[in-house]
């Protein structure tokens, strides 16, 4: 980018060379800089779209937009008197809770979001700052001064790719990406080679985790008939025994870069550490989740002889396997390991405070070693697996997952509640692509019934699910029958629907219809077409508001498909489209060039001032500000299509039936969006399909190739795992109340008769340790392993002891 700057002044970058900025382990450790003069910048520039949206590269990189309001935030974190600027086209945060981060960055952060494509920039070469030329949004010619500019500029294909594409002898598309099928998102034109990722195509990283897991089911199948035949299992060292060991203590405490180093004074919290009784040795990493500290741990615990592992770094729910594999192959058991999280609790929430920062982190280290030295050795039983899945629902993602667990040697139940497989596809009938719908409804539905390895409930519902990852037991009810089902996973696919707009006079006037019902006429009524004199479109209706503060992903991407059926079966009928961004995201950018092209019109609308519908003298009316001319414009539509936002259906009986959560929009909440996004947090349950988010077919498909591969992962062992860290009963002290019976929430304690009266046990398959039934217990007669009386006692002691001892510096 020449025109930019890029190579000319020292002061503009990319947004990965910027990235690299605020990453610890980059050039300038974290420290954001001007290159020119190393000194921090007070006023950023992030210019949107260069070298993506144009006519070398007319597809949308994807990822750019959030990339910018990430590090436009970070920034904020890093210099709280920097101002952020991104300049913009469309903001495009299609995502899962993107439109909220997006929100966020505004109101919380002060990130200012200009609408202007800007076209040239100079350098002042006495400050080397930047001025950049650009039209505000009245239309008027306006010049700003930034001290560094931060360019987005996009994904291309590598070289290394397409060379790697030719030795494998696949296809690839116009821009050098991987040629696939929207119908078979992964398959490439050569069988039995699968494409996954950015190789693809611009995306995410939780559409690309999905991809690869998707892709790695579909390779499989290939060699499910040989399973496990060249697998070996792990081997560990011999266990140390540790009992009656004074305790050994090692703290190790994480910089996370500048996560916590840049707030939480490390170095003082290390020799503070040194000081607790039983600490034996003190380190503190850059990274301590890094391959290398690892080894060091290991290193430190046979030097050291230690028998307890303390790490303060971030969040358990990330990284505490990691550390207590590191310490099972070094020999000790894996739960003579504590964690403090000194990120989220101290430097994430106290990022202006670094001294009380500091102190709470001494506070979570001081209970952190005042619990280890009481951990004792936990073994981990086993348990058989019921190798079935339930499917619930019966639509694209249903069935697919279904169709995908037969391909693995796996049966499962496929239940839907309508009369009729297909859920959503059985209302659409080409894509933006232009591919028949219903053909792959016809065939999906055609191919499921036909599979014998796959028993359809249909017209059915699910009454109950009880058990634990590998030993569920289901109820479903169909046909005026209740039917129990055993099965080792569950894959909840149970799809979203298009809402029923309260507003622009739908269900009051039949000249106004959704997007939905448009394209059944479009398929089902194409010689009517041709009476419309002007239609017009009205994206985010009912979406990006604060009933349903997200984007509803796909509906841009319905708009411009059916402004283009519109215009392929009536070239004279005028098309507009009222919108706030357009989202077409990633390759599908071209056809939103291709409908402008065709001549439909595009005119951007504020949140803030929505369009106004109206009828008036029996013809149609809109207003709406033209935010490009500056003015309001009145048509006068013989058709108004609405957008309507994507919602889940009720999902609060059965989230609480399967004990998994629900986002505040109500779709299925996954276990971490990024990491694990087709898992839940409790074992067994997997995700597939607008019940996580609305998507497209080729994603729904992808989403559910992915939760078959978690789902096949766990169930083809032939065993799992439980965590010892569960309730316990004292029999000896337990009356046989019931009360921890009524009240835990996963039934995985219950009262039975013993040769000493009703006593209570645990199931411990289902126990999650939450320690309901130990708090609740009138006797104290449940203890949760790992989390005893003694030990959170000894936690809370030692908080108070930091009254007098902690000392702040």
């Amino acid at each position: 980018s020449p025109e930019l700057g890029y190579g000319r002044y020292p002061n503009v970058v990319t947004s990965m060379e910027f990235e690299r900025m605020l990453s610890a382990s980059g050039p300038v450790g974290g420290h954001v800089t001007r290159p020119s003069d190393h000194s921090g910048p007070k006023r950023i520039a992030f210019l949107q779209c260069v070298g993506s949206r144009n006519k070398d590269n007319d597809y949308c990189s994807s990822v750019c937009c959030m990339s910018a309001i990430k590090e436009a935030v970070i920034t904020k974190e890093h210099l709280p008197a920097a101002e952020s600027a991104i300049f913009y086209m469309d903001i495009r945060a299609q995502g899962k809770d993107f439109d909220l981060y997006y929100e966020r960055a505004k109101k919380d952060y002060g990130v200012r979001f200009i609408h202007s494509q800007v076209s040239r920039i100079a350098e002042r070469p006495k400050n080397r700052n930047l001025v950049i030329v650009y039209i505000d949004g009245e239309g008027k010619p306006r010049e700003e001064e930034f001290d560094l500019v931060v360019l987005a500029v996009g994904m291309k294909p590598a070289p290394e790719a397409l060379d790697l594409a030719g030795m494998l002898g696949i296809s690839l598309n116009d821009y050098g990406f991987c040629k696939t099928d929207g119908f078979s998102p992964l398959n490439t034109s050569r069988d039995g080679v699968f494409a996954c990722g950015v190789f693809q195509g611009p995306k995410d990283i939780p559409e690309t985790v999905v991809q690869a897991g998707a892709a790695a089911e579909a390779a499989s199948t290939f060699l499910s008939e040989v399973r496990g035949t060249l697998t070996r299992q792990k081997e560990y060292p011999q266990e140390r025994d540790v009992t009656g060991e004074t305790p050994r203590i090692g703290v190790f405490i994480c910089h996370c870069g500048i996560n916590i180093g840049g707030i939480v004074n490390v170095p003082e919290v290390k020799e503070y550490a040194r000081r607790l009784p039983d600490v034996a040795v003190v380190d503190e990493n850059l990274y301590t989740c890094s391959q290398d500290t690892q080894e060091k741990i290991k290193k430190a615990i046979e030097e050291h002889h230690l028998n307890r592992v303390v790490v303060a770094s971030c969040s358990p729910r990330t990284h505490e396997p990691l550390f207590q594999e590191t310490i099972r192959e070094i020999g000790l058991n894996k739960y003579l390991f504590e964690m403090a999280n000194i990120r989220d609790q101290c430097s994430w929430v106290h990022m202006q405070l670094p001294i009380e920062a500091t102190a709470k982190a001494k506070d979570l280290i001081r209970m952190a070693v005042a619990k280890a030295r009481l951990l004792q050795p936990l073994e981990e039983p086993t348990l058989g697996i019921t190798k079935k899945a339930l499917v619930i629902g019966g639509g694209l993602a249903g069935m697919k997952a279904a169709l995908g667990m037969a391909r693995q040697g796996f049966a499962s139940a496929l239940v839907e509640k309508e009369k009729e497989l297909g859920g959503n596809l059985r209302h659409i009938y080409h894509t933006l692509e232009g591919k028949d719908v219903q053909e792959l409804l016809r065939d999906t539905v055609r191919e499921v019934l036909s599979t014998p390895e796959i028993t359809v409930f249909t017209d059915a519902e699910i009454k109950s699910v009880d058990g634990y990852l590998g030993n569920f037991r289901s109820v479903i009810s169909a046909a005026g029958r209740d039917e129990e089902y055993e099965h080792g996973v569950v894959i909840v696919a149970v799809g979203a629907r298009e809402s029923q707009p309260a507003e622009y006079l739908y269900g009051k006037e039949s000249r106004v219809v959704t997007q939905s019902e448009l394209s059944e006429r479009l398929a089902l009524h194409p010689e009517e077409i041709e009476k419309y004199q002007h239609v017009v479109m009205i994206q985010c209706v009912g979406s990006r508001n604060p009933d349903h503060p997200n984007c509803s992903r796909i509906c841009c991407l319905v708009a411009v498909k059916n402004a283009l059926k519109l215009k392929e079966l009536s070239p004279r009928t005028a098309v507009t489209v009222l919108y706030r961004d357009i989202r077409t995201y990633g390759l599908m950018e071209r056809y939103y060039k291709l409908a402008r092209e065709r001549g439909v019109q595009f005119v951007p609308y504020a949140a803030e001032a929505k369009p106004e519908l109206s009828v008036n003298n029996g013809n149609l009316e809109l207003k709406v500000r033209d935010l490009m001319i500056g003015e309001e414009t009145v048509i006068a539509p013989d058709l108004v299509v609405l957008s309507s936002a994507v919602i889940p259906y009720d999902n609060t009986q059965l989230a609480k039936m399967l004990k998994v959560p629900l986002t505040a929009d109500k779709f299925f909440l996954e276990a971490h969006m990024k990491l694990r996004p087709v898992d839940f947090a409790t074992d067994g349950i997997f995700l597939a399909g607008m019940a996580h988010f609305p998507k497209t077919i080729s994603e729904t498909i992808a989403q559910a190739g992915a939760a078959v591969a978690r789902a096949t992962a766990v169930i083809a062992k032939g065993y799992v795992s439980i965590l010892p860290t569960i309730s316990c009963v004292d029999q000896s002290r337990c009356l046989g109340c019931g009360l921890c019976e009524s009240l835990c929430p996963f039934n995985a304690i219950r009262v039975v008769e013993t040769e000493k009266g009703k006593k209570s046990e645990t199931i411990a398959a289902s126990c999650k340790g939450c320690g309901i039934c130990s708090a609740s217990c009138p006797q104290q007669a449940v203890t949760i392993r790992h989390f005893t009386d003694e030990e959170l006692f000894a936690q809370i002691e030692a908080l108070d002891e930091g009254k007098s001892l902690a000392t702040i510096h």
